[in-house]
C-alpha cells in the first residue's frame, strides 16, 4: 500500500545499494520514519519517485511549513520545487539531506523530531540561528545545506 504512494518509480542514478545504504533503507522503513515521510509527502501533494542511494525524492510539496528548500523524513527527501532545479542550484544538497536520513536511523526513527527540536532551540540560544549551532545540521554539512 505504501509503495502505491510512489507515482513514478524511475530511479535516478540506479545501481545496487551498499551494505550501509541498505541498512539505512530498511531500518528507516522499520522505525516508521520512511512511511511517515511518504504520508507527509502524499498529504502535501508531492510526487514521489525513487532517487539514488535508497532515497525517495518528493517534489511539488504544497504546504509552506517547514520553511526550507528541502527537508527529510526517513528516506524521503521533500521539496516544494523540482529536484532538477534544486540540484542544478546546489548539487551538494542531496548529500546533506541523505545525511539527515542516516540521522533518522541513528535516532531510531521518530525520536529524531524532539531531538532535532531541542537542537534547534540550543542553536538559537547560542548562535541566534536554528542551524549554525545545531549538531544535526553541522553533521550534515552546513554549506551543503545552504546555511553558509
Amino acid at each position: 500500500m505504501v509503495m502505491a504512494m510512489i507515482h513514478a518509480v524511475e530511479p535516478i542514478g540506479g545501481g545496487r545499494l551498499t551494505r550501509r545504504q541498505s541498512w539505512r533503507y530498511w531500518g528507516n522503513w522499520v522505525n516508521l520514519s520512511t512511511p511517515l515521510g511518504m504520508l507527509v509527502s502524499r498529504i502535501g501533494g508531492a510526487r514521489v519517485r525513487r532517487g539514488p542511494r535508497g532515497l525517495y525524492l518528493a517534489e511539488g510539496y504544497r504546504p509552506r511549513f517547514p520553511y526550507a528548500s528541502a527537508f527529510t523524513i526517513g528516506n524521503v527527501v521533500i521539496t516544494s520545487r523540482s529536484w532538477d532545479e534544486l540540484l542544478a542550484a546546489n548539487p551538494a544538497l542531496l548529500l546533506h539531506e541523505e545525511r539527515h536520513s542516516t540521522q533518522y536511523l541513528a535516532c531510531l526513527g521518530l525520536p529524531f523530531f524532539p531531538l532535532y527540536g531541542l537542537a534547534m532551540v540550543w542553536s538559537l540560544v547560542r548562535t541566534r540561528s536554528v542551524a549554525l549551532g545545531n549538531p544535526f545540521e553541522r553533521d550534515a554539512g552546513l554549506g551543503a545545506g545552504g546555511y553558509l
